[in-house]
């Protein structure tokens, strides 16, 4: 607590000595004395416990006793504190020695498994100990004493609550029971000068294609054709009026990203008049809706990939050995994931414990990439999810006691940050209960995967008239009781209110445990946190697989790096006829394969490849795949047969070799 000196009455104390000690209490109005604390009540205690000696430290001047009954210890609050004492910093301000202090009751049922801690995302113990707390209204969800401690100072009363249900009242409660000292004031955040004054900036950049100011796209003059214009949709981007042949400022626009989304052949503005955006040469034909769809797509996940980078900056130079069985991913991977010494910010490296032949140390990031495919794939098909392509939570009563559904959240996360692959199994309905809140979405028949229960619950939809919607409710009378959705149909417009309530209980109120505990998973590395902030981006990795491999795409990942005397050989060219070849079905490869002789992975990560991909033309007989490098040294050739020759050669014995 704060330490003060009070000159006028020669009195120097901490703020909390003095709340907590046993002998004295507030008998002034609260300017009268030290905050209510009467002068000469303050020199009394001083002299009571000159005569106390501390049950810790064996000193003079214990003056916190314990209240429990029959209990005579006394010691002073640091002593305390070190003993694991408790101090209630509420009502009469009671203190309990480390015999008689408040504790939280465990059930024999809880998992014992360590989980993460919500505030630190560090691993918390289920233990009954003084530094391990459990929060009252959120089931499976521990924190560190510690970390709440500090959460509780900064955010004070009225901003201190549950992590992850947002609770206030319950929560606060048990804190301050157990110890937990949440100051009244306002939140740290709220005090700090000007701490909002980025949310004041105004948008200041033109982004068209062409940008005509010769002064630079920040360039911003009022009241003029250089005036910048924001995205009438968006406000992220902008323009210069005279970039975008806009007459005034009163005309609106739409950035290309926005117009995407809207337009279906000319944008009107509000005015009727054509809005005059970034329009295409006109030696371009224009896009079909196909291909605008596919640049829109590419768009939304390039902004998840700039998210990924920022994340990435949390990962360390030390390094974690995950030790990974290739016939039991799932088993393996859950071992090295609640392993103690494993941190979700350590670099990963795998290595495959069931191979014939032992992978090289060059390869160890090509098999870390081949172990997230695995192992996002084993989830995909696990029972948590159930589902044909796009997938929802099951309920799987087993697992959510193990705690599976974190886990399988936190691998997601970690996969995601760490290079691995996208999901694209999610349905629309699962990933918008994760960014909105399962109370904030509306379910539909396509997310019920069992057919018996989609039957039932079309029968009632489809129904034509009262008599047989009436017969149709009476047929499923234990299904609707089951999902407390009995009530009496009096009209044939109940149907739809009914249908609605089946969807929601069997989509989403049937899993809202496992929901809550994945959810928490995805928590890791602040994964959760970016998708609530940026859901459209990420939607793109949860729920759509990524576009199928073209020359194109691999011609723009790899950089090639060649001499001149290459060039004049067509090493090169080589290189993207090849790819042209493959792409056309003239090749026993596939342009997959390729990517994985290069880089150890199937498909573009989401977060990209570090370092950037490269084809290097040198003086080898055959090419080689540096996965460690995202290298592709290939072999300088007369002819393009030869060349086709030794790719193929190499690629598909590397394959084969890395099958068995």
């Amino acid at each position: 607590g704060e330490k003060r000196t009070y000159v006028e009455y020669n009195l120097t104390l901490h703020n909390y000595c003095l709340l907590m000690s046993s002998g004295i209490w507030q008998r002034g109005g609260e300017d009268e004395g030290v905050d209510g604390f009467l002068v000469e009540d303050i020199r009394k205690e001083v002299n009571r416990a000159a005569r106390l000696a501390c049950n810790i430290c064996r000193k003079k001047g214990a003056s916190i006793g314990c209240v429990a009954p029959k209990c005579k210890r006394s010691y002073h609050f640091p002593c305390g504190l070190q003993k694991e004492c408790v101090f209630q910093f509420m009502e009469d301000f009671r203190s309990y020695c480390w015999e008689h202090k408040p504790v939280q009751i465990f059930s024999d049922k809880d998992s014992r498994e360590p989980s993460q801690c919500t505030i630190c995302l560090d691993s918390v113990e289920h233990l009954p100990l003084y530094s391990v707390l459990r929060s009252p209204c959120c089931k499976n969800t521990w924190f560190h004493r510690e970390c709440l401690q500090y959460q509780a100072l900064s955010a004070g009363i009225f901003f201190f609550r549950c992590a992850v249900c947002n609770n206030k009242d319950k929560f606060q409660k048990e804190m301050l029971r157990m110890g937990i000292h949440i100051p009244e004031k306002d939140a740290s955040w709220e005090l700090e000068d000007n701490a909002y004054q980025d949310l004041l900036q105004c948008y200041q950049h033109c982004d068209v294609r062409r940008c005509l100011c010769k002064n630079g796209r920040d360039y911003n003059k009022p009241d003029s054709k250089w005036e910048i214009k924001r995205c009438q949709s968006c406000g992220s981007r902008g323009t210069h009026l005279a970039c975008s042949s806009l007459k005034s400022w009163d005309q609106n626009w739409e950035c290309i990203e926005c117009r995407s989304i809207f337009a279906k052949g000319n944008v009107m503005n509000m005015d009727g008049t054509t809005c005059l955006l970034e329009e295409p040469s006109p030696k371009l034909p224009r896009q079909s809706p196909g291909s605008q769809r596919s640049c829109l797509l590419q768009l939304k996940r390039k902004e998840a990939s700039n998210i990924l980078e920022e994340l990435t900056q949390q990962i360390n130079t030390k390094t974690t050995r995950l030790n990974i069985n290739t016939e039991n991913i799932w088993k393996s991977a859950l071992k090295g994931f609640r392993q103690r010494n494993f941190r979700p910010t350590n670099t990963i490296e795998v290595k495959f414990t069931n191979c014939k032949n032992r992978i090289k140390t060059d390869s160890l990031i090509g098999s870390k990439h081949l172990f997230f495919q695995l192992l996002m794939l084993h989830i995909q098909n696990s029972s948590l999810f159930e589902g044909s392509s796009a997938k929802n939570l099951s309920i799987d009563p087993q697992a959510l006691k193990e705690n599976l559904y974190f886990e399988a959240g936190k691998m997601i996360a970690v996969s995601l940050v760490h290079g691995g692959p996208s999901p694209g199994f999610f349905s629309k309905t699962l990933f918008d209960c994760l960014v909105y809140g399962p109370e904030n979405v509306k379910p539909n028949l396509d997310d019920v995967a069992d057919a018996g229960v989609m039957q039932t619950i079309k029968k009632i939809k489809y129904s034509e008239s009262l008599s047989s919607l009436q017969s149709t409710v009476h047929d499923c009378y234990d299904f609707l009781a089951a999902a407390e959705c009995l009530r009496p149909i009096t009209a044939l417009g109940d149907k739809d209110v009914l249908v609605n309530d089946l969807l929601i209980h069997h989509v989403i109120k049937r899993i809202i445990s496992p929901l809550e505990s994945f959810r928490q998973g995805l928590k890791t590395l602040g994964l959760l946190e970016k998708m609530e902030m940026h859901p459209t981006a990420f939607s793109s990795l949860f729920c759509q697989k990524p576009e199928k491999l073209s020359a194109e795409a691999l011609c723009d990942l790899f950089t090639i790096h060649c001499s001149p005397d290459v060039n004049e050989v067509g090493g090169a060219d080589f290189w993207m006829g090849y790819l042209q070849d493959v792409e056309g079905g003239e090749s026993i490869v596939t342009l997959q394969d390729i990517l994985f002789f290069a880089t150890g992975c199937f498909s573009i990560p989401p977060i990209g490849f570090d370092p950037k991909p490269t084809v290097k033309f040198l003086p080898v007989h055959y090419p080689i795949g540096n996965r460690l490098l995202n290298c592709l040294e290939l072999p300088i050739t007369r002819t393009y047969e030869n060349f086709k020759n030794k790719m193929e050669f190499a690629i598909r014995n590397t394959l084969r070799s890395m099958r068995e």
